[in-house]
């Protein structure tokens, strides 16, 4: 955990001075959940900035509950669909928080800043002296390298070679190196020998690694934790119960908002989710897959496991598949003539890859847990398809032009052929299976100790990580009154 108590005061003045020049403000988690805590001269700049500028006033459009717009939103109640049954064929309702809002369109950019923050204002990172680097799969270098360059740091994002195009040609415009790693999604240890070298040779270089970061799960558990309630609460009928958090497992972070749901439906299911090609939770499995944004083959350190209820293995083959039943022409007038509303139709290109692998996910556990009217589940629709354009334009080339029997067949195979396998409930010994799994990571790999790995599987531990967010509050509060110092406005 971070050590919040040690302040670097040297680096504190320096990066305060560096926050003034730069007009850098920090948000407090409850900025982040309740807009209404936004103060009025910052909404104000954000009428004028577009979601995806580098500029520091859009560290406060690090939020579930932007408007959805690409320039000049503030807030609103949150951005979310419900997927009818029409699609789903399942009672259950099945509601998806939209990621494609936050700036970099894709949460993860909270969950950079989640790790990132922490260390910023307690001078245990000095943007001025000092690269930030970003290991991933996809997003959270993305995420990174934004909210670093919103405050003047130098980023360096580390992710598999085979990721899209889109996400190096992004990188390379916001001005971080990027080191691209050999493999695809499931290549998460070349990322971490990168790591080592990179310690071994660049001194400069802080390593923020969101596998073991637990900032990460902190900021999912204060605020996409808080955004899945409200949710909730705005959908809610009579009778209702929040049934499960399904989402893949990719870092782990995002499944600490289940922690958040549980202290309030302590009847809730957390539910794993990971490519059927490598189904290393399912089944000590290993391989190669195409669902971009699930690193695997090991169990991230910040994986609470012993929280994690059901696990699930999605086919990759069908998450390409629906992308384009989702998003080809052919695909969408199938779907209307199933009866799927022309307005949710008009909506699917807000689900990225992993996003759909979630929807899968969420189709399958209502059938394994048997769901029904009442019961709601939700996933985090992570990001959209503005991410994955080329990967589109590679599915016509190799499998041609897309219509309407194909949409067909995939509608038949990919949604009604749905069923319960391939997922497991898990027992007491099946999770701490899953948390034994990580000693082959990272006390053999990583340099852990067995001591360190044995109180991950403490509860208490957790509750402890999580109650971090007080202090972070604090010393966030005082370091932006430091910041308004150097800048000569009264603190």
């Amino acid at each position: 955990m971070t050590n919040a108590l040690a302040l670097h005061e040297d680096v504190l003045d320096r990066t305060a001075r560096r926050c003034a020049e730069r007009g850098v403000v920090i948000p407090t988690f409850a900025q982040m959940n309740d807009p209404g805590l936004v103060p009025a001269d910052v909404k104000a700049k954000l009428r004028t900035t577009s979601l995806w500028d580098p500029e520091p006033v859009n560290l406060f459009r690090i939020s579930w509950r932007n408007e959805p717009v690409e320039s000049g939103g503030l807030y609103n109640d949150g951005n979310w669909i419900e997927f009818p049954s029409e699609l789903t064929g399942v009672d259950a309702r099945i509601v998806g928080l939209v990621g494609k809002w936050f700036p970099t369109g894709a949460h993860k950019v909270g969950a950079a800043f989640g790790c990132l923050v922490p260390r910023l204002v307690t001078g245990a990172f000095d943007p001025e002296r000092q690269r930030a680097v970003w290991p991933s799969t996809g997003n959270f270098c993305r995420g990174g390298a934004f909210d670093c360059a919103l405050l003047g740091c130098r980023a360096v994002g580390i992710l598999p070679e085979e990721m899209s195009k889109e996400r190096f040609a992004w990188l390379a415009q916001i001005g971080a190196e990027v080191i691209a790693t050999p493999g695809c999604e499931s290549n998460v240890k070349e990322i971490y020998d990168a790591c080592w070298e990179i310690k071994a040779t660049r001194p400069e270089c802080v390593i923020f690694n969101q596998f073991e970061e637990f900032g990460n799960p902190t900021w999912h558990y204060h605020v996409t934790g808080d955004a899945v309630q409200r949710t909730f609460r705005a959908i809610a009928r009579e009778g209702d119960r929040l049934a499960a958090w399904v989402s893949a497992t990719g870092s782990a972070g995002t499944l600490a908002a289940g922690n958040f749901l549980k202290t309030l439906h302590p009847a809730l299911r957390i539910v794993a989710v990971e490519a059927l090609q490598c189904p290393t939770l399912l089944s000590a499995g290993f391989g190669g897959h195409r669902i971009e944004g699930i690193g695997d083959k090991h169990v991230p350190w910040i994986h609470d496991a012993r929280s994690t209820d059901v696990v699930v293995a999605v086919d990759d083959a069908q998450c390409l598949d629906l992308a384009r039943l989702f998003n080809e022409p052919a695909g969408r007038d199938f779907l209307a003539t199933q009866g799927v509303p022309e307005a949710l139709v008009g909506q699917l290109d807000l689900l990225g890859i992993s996003s759909i692998c979630n929807l899968v996910a969420a189709i399958k556990t209502a059938k394994l847990l048997e769901l029904g009217a009442h019961d709601v589940l939700a996933i985090p629709l992570t990001d959209s398809m503005q991410l994955y354009g080329s990967r589109l334009d590679e599915l016509r080339g190799s499998h041609g032009a897309y219509d309407a029997l194909t949409a067909a067949r995939h509608f038949g195979r990919w949604i009604e052929g749905i069923g319960s396998d391939s997922m497991r409930e898990l027992t007491l010994a099946d999770r701490k299976a899953i948390h034994n799994l990580k000693y082959f990571t990272w006390v053999e790999q990583q340099q852990r100790s067995v001591a360190e790995l044995n109180r991950l599987w403490d509860p208490d531990f957790w509750t402890g990580t999580f109650a971090q967010v007080e202090t972070w509050e604090r010393l966030i509060t005082d370091f932006n009154a430091r910041v308004a110092a150097c800048a000569g406005a009264p603190s």
